[in-house]
């Protein structure tokens, strides 16, 4: 979803990968017997099925009623957590007690889905005739394990597009018209330093900031990036020390955030109150975006969506619902996770939050291309999105190995000292990304 990297930055997540690491390896080497056979598919039993969540997946309370009409005897219960760390932590902590109080159907989010290579044999096998070609390929190859197992089926992907304050682009004197906004970043050809070139345009006649976060323009940036910390040959880590193509785009975002950054670490609080107060004026907009911009934003007006981003196209986030195999209900919830990720649900979830479609199906419904947000000034956000999912290439996704939580989250952790905290100069705060990399053992 969702959401990828919809997390709490600094100490808290590093404390995450840290537990993370020691939850699953205790968890991989308990010798537990897997459960997947249990489970039950007799209609006339009275079951609750909870799935666990964060954010907002765009499964309300109507949209799980409708299972329940179909299936009487099936009450679901929906947990949600604010933050995907949160529920990341949860996962894995569970996990290391043997699965002792997890969900029935767990979201995954797809930087910590490479994680669970260890311990893939603790979740059901989702591979059936009624989902073969559901998705999108490489949306389906990011929920298969190294030997070919479907553990996740596919929620939303991240399409990104450029959300921005339009009100704010009028005033210092730029268009402010989505297609011409599109044609004022490049248009097809839009590069990242032509957004940083008009952002600079932008603050010379300004008081807000251009972008949010240093860390947010990161993960666009390094969204683009085919390998950026390990092999995809054999998933082996690169050396942060003698990685060039990271350093570099490291520190062009150091630079540019100095001038158009609003030094709001994202999700926090002063975060959540730059959106009251013109903070900023653009933002890297995933799909899912659009419902914490809107519930961030109460009472403001001026949002709009332009069909533009940097460097072509991105995907930032989308999740997945796995299925644990200590449950005691794993067939109904399989059917259960089969039935929220069908295209009908998605497109029902797209228009209740955002989180855009990953199944082909979806992506040609007229449903889903006559969406329009009335929030970001009736934007035609279905075609808008559909758009992004189409300028994606895929072969220049990033590759997403066990390590790369681990190993960005040491970049963000480096930027947010210098943009956030102003702890660091860029040096000194990249040898301590350098440390922290090394304390992973990995080369």
């Amino acid at each position: 979803m969702i959401r990828s990297t919809r997390t709490r930055r600094g100490a808290a997540a590093l404390a995450g990968a840290s537990v993370i690491a020691l939850a699953l390896g205790a968890c991989s080497s308990s010798g537990d017997t897997p459960n997947e056979g249990s489970g039950t598919t007799n209609p006339d039993e009275k079951i609750t099925l909870t799935v666990a969540t964060f954010n907002n997946f765009g499964y309300t309370d109507e949209l799980l009623a409708e299972y329940t009409a179909l299936h009487p005897n099936i009450t679901v219960k929906q947990n949600v957590a604010a933050l995907s760390d949160d529920a990341r932590l949860n996962l894995t902590t569970k996990m290391a007690a043997g699965g002792e109080g997890l969900a029935d159907i767990e979201a995954i989010e797809i930087d910590w889905m490479p994680e669970l290579e260890i311990v893939k044999d603790k979740f059901a096998d989702l591979a059936s005739d009624e989902v073969a070609g559901r998705w999108l390929d490489w949306k389906e190859a990011q929920g298969k394990t190294s030997d070919g197992k479907l553990i996740g089926y596919g929620t939303d992907i991240g399409p990104e597009a450029i959300c921005y304050r339009a009100d704010l682009f009028k005033e210092a004197g730029l268009p402010s018209d989505r297609k011409e906004v599109a044609e004022l970043l490049g248009g097809a050809d839009a590069t990242w330093d032509k957004y940083y070139e008009v952002g600079k345009q932008f603050v010379a006649n300004s008081d807000s900031a251009w972008f949010d976060s240093a860390g947010a323009t990161w993960q666009g940036v390094v969204g683009q990036i085919a390998e950026p910390y390990e092999n995809r040959a054999d998933g082996s880590a690169k050396d942060l020390a003698t990685n060039t193509e990271i350093k570099a785009a490291y520190d062009k975002i150091v630079e540019v955030s100095a001038e158009l950054s609003g030094n709001f670490d994202q999700w926090s609080d002063d975060w959540a109150a730059a959106f009251q107060n013109n903070g900023f004026a653009t933002m890297l907009c995933p799909a899912w975006m659009t419902g914490p911009i809107e519930s961030n934003s109460g009472g403001v007006t001026g949002w709009d969506v332009a069909d533009v981003f940097p460097g072509g196209g991105g995907n930032w986030g989308g999740s997945f619902l796995t299925v644990p195999n200590t449950g005691k209900n794993v067939e109904a919830a399989k059917e259960l996770a089969a039935w929220l990720t069908a295209p009908e649900q998605q497109v029902k979830a797209f228009n209740n939050a955002g989180t855009f479609p990953s199944q082909i199906e979806a992506l040609a419904s007229e449903d889903l291309k006559a969406s329009t947000n009335e929030f970001f000034s009736n934007a035609p956000v279905g075609e808008i999105f559909a758009n992004r999912a189409a300028a994606v290439d895929a072969a220049n996704l990033p590759f997403k190995g066990p390590n790369y939580f681990k190993i960005n989250n040491a970049i963000t952790n480096a930027l947010k000292r210098v943009d956030v905290e102003k702890t660091d100069n860029a040096k000194t705060s990249w040898d301590k990304a350098i440390s922290e990399f090394n304390d992973l053992g990995l080369m």
